[in-house]
Formats: structure tokens, C-alpha cells, sequence
């Protein structure tokens, strides 16, 4: 296996995982190690709970993967009350856009053999209307995107280089895209991914050297959804920040994605989870500043979010 490790090595990627586990020399622009990300703010009623509970227990909330059910089903209206809450607190979107695969025709996805082929926008009409969605987002202030599909990545990338998205449009890469190693990380950084979400359940050297491979946040779930294993990471946080640094912790509990995440769900029931995980981020804060003290978490509103421009 050396001569294997040897030649991988030479093309820039480590070549077993890191079961040394070193320190991280890598930090967010700000020169800190770890920032908060809270998935499902679907609405903007779920939004104002998660301002109101961040300002109540102190706890900054930097990145809101938002509107998880597809922002073509909010209005002009309610997209432009979310860009205008978020931009008054300083607080980035990731706005995930729709249509999206299993709103699509074709059900290959949802069959127990068909879901392990990942999902992926099938056909160059669902890509355009991806892009459509994204377009009119961005006309509406928001500045960062979920992308499910390397295809759909290559090609924003390409429009934000060519000046049909603005230069400061981010694109982070969802779990949904499965990536859990060195290569794969590296593939989406040079495809434009400004951030992404390796698979849940790695171990701390294979995040170890997925950080070695790259340079953009990695985006590590420390709280997720029973239907994806239902684990709970908070105490390796602090290792999670010294060896993978500059990550997110991504607190996203709940039964199933597809159980919360509807545009039919309760907003009610939006907004205790919205409560809920604010307070889970104050958790993690107190375990940081328990075990490693040294590790330094962003300010609210720190300059390089992907914060709207209403």
C-alpha cells in the first residue's frame, strides 16, 4: 500500500486518511476556526424565530440553509421579506432552489435500488429551470445556493465567471451529493463549490484529510436527521474545529427531511425546531469554550458571508 499512498501523494492528495490527526493551519478570513450553520428556515416566520432566539441567548447563527422545500414555492413577496430579515441581522442564505430532483417527473430516485444513483437534475430542461429559479433569487437580493448536482455546479460556475451571476454569489454543495473523500472534494473545489457537506458519518481522519485536500469550509453535521443514522456529535466539536478547521457545525435534527422539509409542514412546528436549534448551537458553544477554549468563533456578520443584497 505504500507505493499506492506514493502515487496519490504526487498529485497532491493524501494519500490514506489521517489518523495522526493534525492541527489545521487553515481559518475562515477572519482568522477564525468555527462558525454556526441552522438548516430549514423555510419560511420567514421559521427566520424571525431563529433572529429572535439568536439575539435572546447571544449566540451568533452565521450561515441558514433556507427554504430546503424550494424557493420557487415562496413568493416575491415573502423571498424579499426573508432577504430583507437575514440582511438586517447579518446572517447568510443558502437558498436552496426548485424545482428540484423528486419534484421531476422521472421516480427512479425514490425506489430502493434507484436511490443509490444520488440525486441529479435529469435533463438539460431541469437544469434551465434550476438556473431560472437562481436567477430570480438573485434579483431578489440572495447571494448563496445549495447545489445538489456537479453538472448543475460546472454550470453556475461558468455563468457567475461569465458574468451572468454576480461575482459574489456563493454555491455551497449539499450532502445530497454523497462526496466522502479527498478526490471528491477536490473535484468540487475546482468545479467552483465555495463550501460543501461531505456524507455524515465520516470519521475524524477522513475529515482530516479531506481538509488536507482542500481549502473551502467543510460543513460538518454535528446534529442529524433520524432518517440519515439520527447522531448526535456535539463533544467532538472541539476536535472537529482543531483538525478540519475552517468548518461549520450544521445542526439539523429531526425525524426526516422529507417528514419536516414540505411546504405543507406546520410553521408552528418550524419554528419551535428554529428555537431548538439556537439553543443546541449555544451547547456547542459552551463545550468549545470547555475543551478548546483556544478555537475562535466569527462574529455575527462577518464580511464574507453570502449575506442578501436587497
Amino acid at each position: 500500500m505504500k507505493d499506492v499512498w506514493e502515487i496519490i501523494e504526487e498529485i497532491g492528495l493524501p494519500g490514506r486518511d489521517l489518523y495522526e490527526l493534525p492541527s489545521s493551519e487553515k481559518r475562515f478570513p477572519d482568522g477564525c476556526h468555527w462558525r454556526v450553520e441552522i438548516s430549514g428556515v423555510e419560511r420567514p416566520s421559521t427566520l424571525e424565530a431563529v433572529i429572535n432566539e439568536s439575539k435572546k441567548r447571544e449566540v451568533p447563527v452565521h450561515r441558514l440553509i433556507s427554504v430546503v422545500m424550494g424557493s420557487t414555492l415562496l413568493t416575491k413577496n415573502e423571498l424579499k421579506k426573508f432577504a430583507e430579515l437575514a440582511a438586517n441581522a447579518e446572517m447568510e442564505v443558502i437558498l436552496t432552489p426548485g424545482p428540484r430532483p423528486l419534484w421531476d417527473i422521472g421516480r427512479q430516485i425514490s425506489t430502493s435500488e434507484g436511490a443509490v444513483s444520488g440525486l441529479r437534475y435529469r435533463g438539460a430542461d431541469q437544469l434551465a429551470y434550476a438556473v431560472a429559479d437562481i436567477i430570480r433569487s438573485v434579483e431578489l437580493g440572495f447571494r448563496g445556493f445549495l447545489i445538489v448536482d456537479e453538472g448543475l455546479l460546472w454550470l453556475v460556475n461558468q455563468l457567475r465567471k461569465r458574468g451572468h451571476l454576480p461575482r459574489n454569489v456563493k454555491f455551497k454543495v449539499s450532502i445530497y451529493a454523497g462526496h466522502a473523500n479527498p478526490a471528491g472534494a477536490r473535484l468540487l473545489q475546482e468545479l467552483g463549490a465555495d463550501t460543501f457537506n461531505p456524507v455524515g458519518d465520516l470519521t475524524l481522519p477522513s475529515l482530516a484529510a479531506i481538509r488536507k485536500a482542500v481549502d473551502i469550509p467543510v460543513d460538518i453535521h454535528v446534529y442529524l436527521f433520524d432518517s440519515f443514522g439520527g447522531f448526535n456529535r456535539f463533544y467532538e466539536c472541539p476536535e472537529f474545529a482543531r483538525v478540519v478547521a475552517p468548518c461549520y457545525f450544521k445542526i439539523e435534527p429531526g425525524t426526516s427531511v422529507g417528514a419536516l422539509y414540505k411546504p405543507w409542514t406546520d410553521p408552528k412546528l418550524l419554528e419551535f425546531m428554529a428555537r431548538e436549534k439556537v439553543k443546541y448551537a449555544e451547547i456547542i458553544r459552551e463545550l468549545m469554550e470547555r475543551h478548546y477554549p483556544e478555537a475562535k468563533l466569527s462574529e455575527q456578520g462577518a464580511a464574507d458571508l453570502a449575506v442578501p443584497e436587497p
